[in-house]
């Protein structure tokens, strides 16, 4: 599908881009309304009688109705997809996705040949590919094996699943842990697993989607709060918790798309006060939050049980894959024998198990990385708010968006910055609000002063050659 416009002689070039903006949100719209709701629409029509004056589709119709529901270019989703590829092809835009890495990415990274800065990367503290990472995940795989070849409860566990998840339990000071191999399976098959129809989970509405789908999983009602709006989660406890038996608050350390964070003791005190649990979905705080890494419980000085559901991913500071649970013990086991993600998958595995570990104790060995990250993203922000580059509301941990508004600009914007040696990714509609689009920045402890001060120039300098 190619995506076509006019030409526009006369225009100034941002006046095309708002055109041709504009053409694409109405077709992302149109490829929204699938033709399956044109079909749930002649279901509730009356069936045609004698008397109609409406002849009922013939059967050759019929067959052709149904044979696009059979292919797979059809599917709205992919008209989406190849909608932004036909736009950004007529704007003369590559596609800023999928780009290939020679070998290890950190904080610098190679393509094609091409050095450059990187800023695409969740390895905050440098640990994937650390030599001693590396050798753990080698030695593992001399003893253990490539996979454990089967879920845990038929294949069996291995001692390095046992290591990691107390090693993960002793970290928060919390009675046993479980690991999932998937991040994102993870909370799906956690809260798709605890709670049902009876129940509510209420979430800020910046969540992210594995929990989203998780909800949905669990068939429980669903309804949010606007970012980290205590008041507003609050009232909506006020109003609804008595409706509900089981209650869950879902909340994240650090959030991804922004790089700000909850007021977690105000949160703790609301959902204490109407009896609600609480989940903190740590994926990009562990490792970046807090004097020694060890997230927004320790920033906060509190307690583990203050939290009743602590999730983390293994694949950012723990420089592995997979996600993990911990919390009370009667959890895990829950979790151990019931949630799908973990009773039907295959176990996690072992050079994984190790690699996260390893990460796991150098992080604990060598806090000075977390300082170094927390320094290097305040570094950028402050220079970044000082160029007048708008970075929303991010607090400077790992985490950094240079607000564009425009998805044609956002776009055109990293591509720029990749020509100066500066790799960092667009995020853009329908992804985000188009008045969001934006560069997402990933802090990593070891990119230099050098490195940010390079960086925050060439944005700087872009902002203006683009009229951002």
């Amino acid at each position: 599908m190619s995506f076509k416009l006019p030409s526009l002689p006369g225009l100034t070039g941002q006046l095309k881009d708002k055109l041709i903006q504009q053409a694409l949100e109405r077709r992302l719209a149109k490829a929204n309304a699938p033709l399956e709701h044109a079909q749930n629409d002649k279901s509730t029509q009356k069936t045609p009688t004698l008397a109609s004056n409406s002849a009922p589709s013939t059967n050759a119709e019929q067959s052709q109705e149904r044979d696009l529901f059979c292919r797979f270019d059809q599917f709205p989703g992919y008209k989406q997809i190849q909608i932004l590829h036909g736009g950004a092809q007529r704007l003369g835009l590559s596609n800023p996705f999928f780009k290939s890495h020679d070998g290890r990415a950190g904080a610098h990274t190679t393509m094609a040949g091409k050095p450059l800065i990187n800023f695409a990367s969740y390895n905050y503290l440098d640990l994937s590919g650390d030599a001693r990472v590396n050798q753990a995940a080698a030695d593992a795989i001399a003893r253990y094996g490539t996979s454990v070849s089967a879920s845990r409860v038929v294949s069996g566990d291995r001692p390095i699943h046992h290591a990691l998840e107390q090693a993960i339990a002793d970290l928060y000071g919390t009675e046993a842990a479980v690991v999932f191999v998937s991040g994102h399976a993870t909370n799906v098959s956690t809260i798709g697993c605890l709670f049902g129809s009876r129940d509510l989970i209420v979430h800020d509405e910046y969540i992210h989607n594995s929990a989203l789908q998780g909800i949905q999983l669990s068939g429980a009602k669903r309804l949010s709060f606007a970012h980290n709006d205590w008041n507003a989660l609050d009232s909506l406890l006020s109003q609804q918790r008595a409706q509900f038996e089981r209650v869950l608050v879902i909340v994240e350390g650090i959030y991804s798309m922004d790089g700000d964070y909850p007021d977690l003791p105000r949160v703790i005190d609301i959902k204490r006060r109407h009896r609600a649990l609480l989940m903190v979905d740590e994926a990009h705080s562990l490792g970046v939050m807090g004097k020694t890494g060890r997230g927004i419980r320790e920033y906060f000085d509190l307690e583990a049980s203050d939290v009743d559901i602590w999730m983390g991913t293994l694949s950012k500071a723990l420089a592995g894959c997979g996600g993990y649970i911990t919390g009370e013990r009667t959890l895990v086991e829950h979790l151990k024998y019931l949630a799908p993600g973990f009773l039907y998958s295959v176990g996690m595995s072992p050079p994984l198990a190790a690699a996260s570990l390893a990460a796991l104790a150098c992080m604990k060995a060598e806090p000075e990385r977390v300082g170094v990250l927390q320094q290097t993203g305040e570094l950028f922000l402050k220079q970044a708010q000082a160029a007048g580059i708008p970075t929303g509301t991010s607090t400077g941990l790992a985490i950094i968006p240079a607000i564009v508004g425009s998805s044609i600009q956002a776009t055109r914007l990293a591509e720029r910055m990749f020509e100066r040696g500066i790799n960092v990714q667009p995020i853009l509609y329908p992804a985000v609000p188009e008045k969001s689009a934006r560069l997402r920045f990933f802090m990593s402890c070891r990119h230099t002063t050098e490195d940010i001060n390079t960086t925050v120039s060439a944005l700087a300098d872009e902002y203006k050659r683009l009229g951002i």
